[in-house]
């Protein structure tokens, strides 16, 4: 699959690189990263990463902004999303064909071409393997932007190497990445820098966590509160992994409130909660995951689910 992606990739002249809505620095680093490997080995060729830009993400690049005409005829590809519904810029179509790279179940198989490694710490390790397959077949480069993209990628999906999806395969690409010419502290800084208000956030979510007997846990910020602390709802998701340093923690979930809706972020440090995540309008990894309320008392039926969830891990 992978050589034939990139037979497709040579074949055509202009390609649109989309990903997930609300990016986090794999959505970033793999379509990002993908269009700088590409521009390295076709530089005649015109390739765009577009979707609404996240300015807590702007330490490593910003998307393009393309007009309609540009889908014409047009290779696009998808990375790092799983739904259709989640795709940034549903303009995705207008091309002549769409190719999907991810990494997250493939319960949605969109697309002309499709891999899908549900094993790969973040889509941007694998991309790294394109570029591998490509150097081999290819003799394709990479250049330094794109190996500092693809290496804050996987930083941000493995926690910095902490999560369980970090493999030794990760390890060894993570080794190669930093053969290149980037500043790795510069990505750190960005990615893990908080400002005084999102700390004085992180210190509330402490201090009024609830957790049950069996480890599941959870927090309420409500838009009454996030005003409080002057943060916005993307602000306040950038904390959903504070609470995996509570001991005796199994699952949690972080209910982050807006105007039409109250963001679900789940995670695990054990139970599988992507299935939960898809009872309320979401999915995602095994151990990671959204989903979506729209009232508190729907946010009250996860939160009872996560409760029996993480009773049944350990009984």
């Amino acid at each position: 699959m992978k050589r034939q992606i990139i037979d497709t990739i040579a074949s055509y002249e202009t390609i649109v690189i989309h990903r997930h809505v609300r990016p986090d620095p794999d959505a970033y680093g793999s379509q990002l990263g993908l269009k700088e490997l590409i521009l390295a080995n076709y530089p005649d060729k015109k390739v765009y990463a577009v979707g609404q830009h996240d300015t807590s993400l702007s330490f490593l690049a910003e998307p393009d902004q393309i007009a309609d005409a540009v889908y014409e005829n047009a290779l696009v590809i998808v990375t790092d999303t799983a739904n259709t519904e989640r795709i940034d810029d549903q303009r995705y179509t207008k091309g002549k064909m769409v190719v999907k790279i991810d990494h997250h179940p493939n319960d949605d198989q969109y697309g002309d071409l499709l891999w899908v490694d549900t094993t790969a710490s973040s889509c941007s390790e694998m991309i790294y393997e394109l570029f591998e397959t490509g150097k081999e077949t290819l003799d394709w480069q990479l250049s330094d932007a794109s190996a500092r993209l693809l290496f804050a990628g996987i930083v941000g999906d493995t926690g910095r190497f902490q999560f369980p999806s970090t493999t030794v395969k990760t390890f060894r690409v993570a080794a190669e990445l930093i053969t290149y010419h980037f500043d790795r502290n510069q990505i750190f800084d960005g990615m893990y820098e908080m400002e005084q208000k999102l700390l004085t956030l992180q210190g509330y979510i402490y201090q009024n966590f609830i957790m049950d007997e069996h480890g599941a846990a959870y927090v309420k910020l409500t838009k009454e509160l996030l005003a409080e602390f002057n943060v916005v709802p993307s602000e306040a998701s950038l904390l959903v992994g504070c609470l995996g340093s509570v001991k005796g923690i199994c699952a949690w979930v972080i209910f982050i409130e807006e105007e039409d809706q109250i963001r679900v972020r789940l995670r695990s440090k054990g139970p599988i909660i992507n299935t939960l995540a898809k009872e309320f309008n979401g999915g995602g990894h095994p151990l990671a995951s959204g989903a979506t309320a729209y009232s508190w008392q729907e946010a009250e039926r996860v939160t009872a689910r996560l409760q029996e969830i993480c009773q049944s891990y350990h009984s």
